[in-house]
Parts: C-alpha cells; sequence; structure tokens
C-alpha cells in the first residue's frame, strides 16, 4: 500500500540504532513504515556508531560527546548553519524531531530559517532524569530547554496524558496525544518457550521478569523482595551502569544481560508477569510488548502506564514507590489464574490495533496538518 502523496521527511534523533532505547527504537520502526507506505526520510543522529544507512534510509550523522558519568547518553556537538546546509540538501517536506533536546533543538531553528514545518515529539522526561543521574540542578534548565523547543514546534505529539499536562503547565500549545506502535509479528504468545522456562525455573516456579536498561531511573531494586523469595523466580533482561550493584542486591536473580531479536521476544514471551518499575516512563513501551506476548503485566501508576493499563482488566498497577503493593500484585497475578487469562486476553485485544504501520498512518495525519499534504494511502 503506497500513499497518494510521498512526502520528504526529516528525522531528527537525539538517540538512535544501535543504541537501544525508547527514542532510537521507536525512530527506527517510525523510518521503516514510512519507507514502506512510500515516503522517502532522512535519519539525523549522533555519531557515536559509524553507521549512515538503515534499511535504506540514509543517516547523516552528527559529531557527538558524552556526558561523563552518564551512559549511553550522545550529546550532539553542531550548529543551527550546518543542519540548515542538511535539510536544504535533502530538500524536506516536514521536520519531525523525535525527543528532541539538543540536536533537536539545532535541527528545529535550521527548519525555522528554511521555513519548514516541524513536528516534536515529546518522549523523554530529561529533569527527572537528571534527577536520578545526580544532575539536580540541570533539572530548571531542561525544563526551560523543553519549553523552548516544544512551543516553537508546529505541533507537538505527547505520548500520555500525564505528559499533556506536563507540558501544557511548561506553556507549550498544540499538543496531541500520539502513542507507540507494537511489532505484533515478533512479540506474540506463539514466542513463548518451554525450553526456556524449563532453563530459568527448572523446579517449574512461575517467572516474574523486567526488562530494559539496568539504570536509576529504571527503578529496578523495586524486585529485590520478590528475588529473595523462595515462590518465585525472578529474570531480568537488560544491562547497564547499574548491572554490578543489582546483581549484589538480588543474587538470587537471574541475569540474562541484553538480549536481541528472537531472543528478547521469546524471553517476554515466556514470562508469567512482567514488571515495569520505572516511574519516569513517558511511555512504557515493554507494557504493550508484554500485552502482546500474551503476558500479564504490573506497572506502576504513573505516566505511560496509567493510559496502557486498566487495572483489573488489561494489568495491574500499585503506587509508584510502593514495593508491598507491587508484590501483593504479582503473587495475585501467579495465583489467580481467572485473573491471569482475563488479563491476558484484554492485554492482547488492547495491543491488536496498534501495529506500527497503524500507528505510522495516524503520524501522518498530523504531518498532514501542518504541511496542507493529503498524505492518506492510496486505496
Amino acid at each position: 500500500m503506497r500513499c497518494t502523496t510521498n512526502v520528504r521527511i526529516a528525522i531528527s534523533a537525539e538517540s538512535f540504532l544501535p543504541r537501544t532505547n525508547g527514542v532510537a527504537n521507536s525512530v527506527a520502526h517510525v523510518a521503516r513504515s514510512l519507507r514502506l507506505l512510500g515516503h522517502d526520510c532522512l535519519i539525523i543522529a549522533p555519531d557515536t556508531f559509524p553507521q549512515r544507512d538503515f534499511e535504506g534510509i540514509p543517516v547523516h550523522r552528527v559529531r557527538s560527546v558524552q556526558i561523563p558519568g552518564v551512559h549511553d547518553v550522545d550529546i550532539a556537538v553542531t550548529s543551527t548553519a550546518k543542519m540548515t546546509a542538511e535539510l536544504e540538501a535533502f530538500n524536506p517536506d516536514v521536520v519531525h524531531l523525535a525527543s528532541p533536546f539538543v540536536l533537536g533543538r539545532q535541527v528545529l531553528a535550521a527548519a525555522r530559517a528554511s521555513r519548514i514545518p516541524a513536528v516534536a515529539i515529546y518522549q523523554t522526561h530529561v529533569a527527572g532524569f537528571a534527577h536520578h543521574y545526580g544532575l539536580s540542578g540541570v533539572s530548571f534548565l531542561a525544563d526551560s530547554i523543553v519549553r523552548a523547543v516544544h512551543r516553537s514546534a508546529d505541533l507537538t505529539l505527547a505520548p500520555s496524558r500525564q505528559c499533556v499536562d506536563y507540558l501544557t503547565g511548561l506553556g507549550v500549545p498544540r499538543i496531541r496525544l500520539w502513542g507507540r506502535g507494537v511489532d505484533l509479528v515478533r512479540f506474540s504468545p506463539t514466542r513463548r518457550s518451554r525450553e526456556l522456562r524449563d532453563r530459568w525455573s527448572p523446579d517449574g516456579r512461575p517467572v516474574v521478569g523486567f526488562v530494559g536498561r539496568l539504570a536509576p531511573e529504571k527503578g529496578v531494586h523495586m524486585l529485590a523482595g520478590l528475588a529473595a523469595s523462595s515462590d518465585v523466580r525472578v529474570v531480568i533482561v537488560g544491562d547497564g551502569p547499574m548491572r554490578g550493584e543489582l546483581g549484589r542486591l538480588m543474587p538470587r536473580a537471574l541475569f540474562t544481560d541484553r538480549l536481541l531479536g528472537d531472543d528478547l521476544v521469546a524471553a517476554v514471551a515466556s514470562m508469567d508477569v512482567l514488571v515495569a518499575t520505572g516511574e519516569l516512563e513517558t511511555f512504557c513501551q515493554v507494557v504493550q510488548e508484554g500485552m502482546a506476548s500474551g503476558v500479564p503485566v504490573v506497572a506502576p501508576a504513573t505516566g505511560g502506564p496509567l493510559d496502557l493499563v486498566e487495572h483489573g482488566e488489561t494489568g495491574l498497577l500499585y503506587p509508584p514507590g510502593d514495593r508491598q503493593a507491587l508484590e501483593e500484585h504479582v503473587r495475585r497475578v501467579v495465583m489467580d489464574e481467572v485473573l491471569t487469562a482475563r488479563l491476558r486476553r484484554n492485554g492482547l485485544d488492547q495491543v491488536s490495533s496498534k501495529s506500527w504501520l497503524a500507528i505510522t498512518h495516524e503520524l501522518l495525519g498530523h504531518y498532514s496538518d501542518v504541511t496542507g499534504q493529503a498524505l492518506n494511502p492510496a486505496a
């Protein structure tokens, strides 16, 4: 299926593959879907890695540096003049700013100078992130940059109602809700592996899993009580700066380190409960991936999960920071077969219409509003 109007999109990404995080992964899925629908993309990203092509889509790499003591965060160093030249060479119809902060700010200024409409995608709670890394003094500056960037964009797309409220509080106008897709082919109950489960839990204990970066803002320490218990098996999928500390805190937990591709989807589908512990998640993609895999999810009642989880129907929500409630919810799921079946069924139903192509069609509608072009798919 192609579109009636071909559009050229320059995508600015504060982070991109092979980094594995919400911004990098969503940019990859959106760019891939736009290309499948017949559009032309250019990705502008930090040069932490040399890759200059993504599935036939050109990637322009910008010189970047890293903040000492903060892992996996790339700060692009460029100028408005350089980004203006890059945009003029590609000649886009619209600029897509993925989690704009440092690089996105320069690309937005270039778009304004070139009179190209820009859509800003709010994805990262930078102020909260800075606080978790002991950079509390940066929080006010972060809010100021977020305010300036999103107020200057033609349209801001936020992933959750809580994000809309936050941006509105900063004085950002022209905000709409736009969620994220999920790969419904890869994340599926059919990927559940008895062999993997037997290896993880040879005594048959229910598997309680976490998937994500092992970093301060992810709150993985909330699983310590469950990991020390004898009635469940805690499996932690991921890597990051807190790997060593968490290993010492939870010596009875199984750490798989980072998994990719088929190994990752099999791991998610083979869990009995998937717990999201981060309290700064603007969306919380792992919740959707758990639902698509037919796995009941437990998450904090804040941020993205508030929009994704209907308590008692598509998952369970616990008060942020309440470890006892988290543990009670997990045990409730593993002990109640009726509840488990309902959460699995309703979770699958909820994400069944959330493929990346479907979400990209929604995005094209937003592009259409700022460009004035008809971007509907051909019949």
